[in-house]
């Protein structure tokens, strides 16, 4: 099988129980755990706002509902594929605790923060025992970027400064 194969989004393969699931979102991947049957354990913000505007939304939410729904309903239109990238760095929890933590969970309303909580630490959370975010990584070294490039930018002065109008 050739490397590319593996990540095809065509035909993401078939999951196991406990396997992480990687949705493309328009801007962003949503995360959810594949619990067996066709179904997913995944979090979404609270507010009741249509599924449309769920990225959006998420950025501002701090509480998120644990639901179990199916894959296709999770997935949509969207592209999805199985990756558990985190096993060579992590040892996942056997798959009958996994299912057991999921259970317990589905239901309640959670803490959520976009860089230190979100869907994607949810799902390695169960998996894993520790949740981990390389998106939100991501997101944290941009901002850091960006700022220290602003600064830059200021501290040397190549920021044109606001005219002062007189009034006479």
């Amino acid at each position: 099988m050739a490397f590319n194969d593996c990540f095809s989004l065509t035909y993401p393969g078939n999951p196991h129980p406990g396997d992480l699931i990687e949705v493309f979102r328009p801007g962003y991947q949503h995360w959810a755990l594949y619990l067996g049957d066709g179904y997913v354990i995944n979090i979404a913000p609270t507010d009741g706002i249509p599924s449309a505007f769920t990225s959006a939304k998420s950025v501002f939410s701090t509480r998120a509902l644990v639901k179990m729904q199916l894959l296709k309903d999770v997935v949509g239109n969207d592209t999805y594929r199985i990756n558990n990238k985190y096993d060579g760095t992590y040892t996942p929890l056997p798959v009958e605790e996994v299912i057991q933590r999921s259970e317990f969970v589905v239901g309640q309303e959670v803490t959520y923060d976009i860089l230190d909580n979100n869907c994607e630490h949810f799902v390695t959370l169960l998996r894993y025992g520790e949740g981990v975010s390389e998106q939100a990584n991501r997101a944290v070294s941009t901002i850091g970027l960006v700022t220290a490039v602003v600064s830059t930018f200021s501290f040397l002065g190549l920021f044109p400064k606001k005219q002062r109008t007189k009034f006479h």
